[in-house]
């Protein structure tokens, strides 16, 4: 009996190496080398960018936090006409408690509302040469009416790319606004305010709503003195545009202002 081994086991012969592992040419690093390489490369670009990422989140949210300037959040202001919504500006309907004549409850209730004009279009040659200082960016109007539909008054808002000492040397400068809805011979009381914090001034005027024609429009402050007498005072139309002026300068000076940033949280412990 004889035995024999096999060709392929003759001693002393290596066995082939495996495919994956035959050396590279020179100068070439294997091909697991470089799979390996671009794994790590990969691996470093997405935490570079994951670590851009966190950081742009993190300046922003820290800027978000930090509250304007006064002057920026001013100048941001004359932008108010086309940023916020025209309900939040002119809403549909103003509460006015205590606003009438004796203490009485007062409410306007919107009834005509302009698109948003250019000066020229909207505003007469005597109000467009007192803004000759400050310029004049786009006038929002709208008519109001009272509960007992008896009186009418119009609203303008009407913003400026000015600062606030040009906009302050306007105070006590301006003449009877302009009506909207119905001829200015109809005009009872009028006024006109400065919005503090913001480049805009409101200004009012009303009028009876039977279509009366009157004298020369009344300054509501004198209108609606606890001494004055007249059919203007006694209907409230001058406590009408002296109201309403105040409430949306009101208004228009909460929306200037920029938001209080929120406090961090706390990291005490809970008691």
């Amino acid at each position: 009996m004889t035995t024999s081994t096999p060709r392929t086991a003759y001693l002393g012969e290596p066995d082939p190496p495996a495919p994956t592992e035959w050396p590279a040419p020179e100068g070439r690093p294997p091909r697991r080398a470089g799979r390996t390489v671009a794994a790590v490369l990969s691996a470093l670009l997405g935490a570079g960018l994951l670590a851009g990422a966190a950081a742009t989140a993190w300046s922003e949210h820290r800027d978000a936090r930090r509250p304007l300037p006064p002057d920026a959040a001013y100048r941001q202001a004359a932008s108010l006409w086309r940023s916020v919504p025209v309900d939040s500006l002119l809403p549909p309907r103003v509460d006015g408690a205590g606003t009438g004549p004796g203490g009485a409850d007062r409410a306007w209730t919107r009834t005509a509302l302009a698109p948003d004009a250019d000066c020229a279009a909207a505003l007469p040659a005597d109000w467009q040469a007192a803004l000759t200082t400050t310029g004049c960016t786009r006038v929002l109007r709208a008519t109001y009416t009272d509960s007992t539909r008896s009186s009418l008054v119009t609203v303008g808002l009407v913003f400026t790319p000015a600062d606030s000492v040009t906009m302050d040397g306007l105070r006590g400068r301006l003449p009877a606004p302009p009506a909207h809805g119905y001829a200015d011979t109809r005009r009872a009381a009028w006024s006109t305010v400065v919005v503090s914090g913001a480049p805009v001034l409101v200004y009012t005027v009303s009028a009876f709503a039977d279509g009366r024609a009157m004298d020369a429009p009344v300054p509501a402050e004198e209108a609606a003195h606890p001494s004055a007498t007249g059919v203007v005072t006694e209907s409230g139309l001058g406590h009408d545009a002296k109201s309403l002026a105040a409430r949306f300068e009101r208004t228009l000076s909460t929306l200037a202002a920029p938001p209080t940033p929120s406090a961090p949280p706390s990291t005490e412990p809970t008691r």
